[in-house]
């Protein structure tokens, strides 16, 4: 399995209303992070700080363009202005192979097709520093 490659699948696929933030996240925000918590309407997130509205996006992703060099082609890659204090529905992100498949996920590689059980542990330990193992 690789490393992420900042694709931004997930973070598009699931920015516009797939997300949530727990209470005590949300108190976090508006005590600390103020720029975070103006994006919080009723408990949902990135919601429209004037419309009250889901926005399509998450407002702190951002995309970033790469040029091409002798051994790759130009590309696209996605950051996160919050990336320290992004909901624990983002740091646990992925949480299963399945859902990577669903998601095409590209820190997904041949190997981990093959023996997805493997994989799955090899995920485990790769967020072990985000998230507590999928049983």
């Amino acid at each position: 399995m690789k490393e992420c490659t900042q694709c931004g699948k997930c973070c598009t696929k699931y920015s516009d209303g797939g997300l949530s933030a727990s209470d005590e996240e949300i108190d976090m925000w508006q005590l600390f992070r103020p720029d975070i918590a103006e994006y919080v309407k009723n408990g949902l997130i990135w919601m429209d700080p004037q419309s009250k509205k889901q926005l399509t996006l998450c407002p702190f992703l951002r995309k970033i363009p790469v040029p091409a060099t002798d051994t790759h082609a130009a590309k696209e890659i996605y950051t996160c202005d919050i990336y320290y204090d992004r909901p624990d529905d983002c740091k646990y992100y992925p949480v299963t192979i399945k859902q990577m498949l669903n998601d095409e996920c590209e820190m997904l590689e041949d190997a981990d097709l093959k023996d997805p059980q493997k994989a799955q542990q090899s995920l485990d330990l790769l967020m072990e520093d985000s998230r507590p193992a999928f049983d």
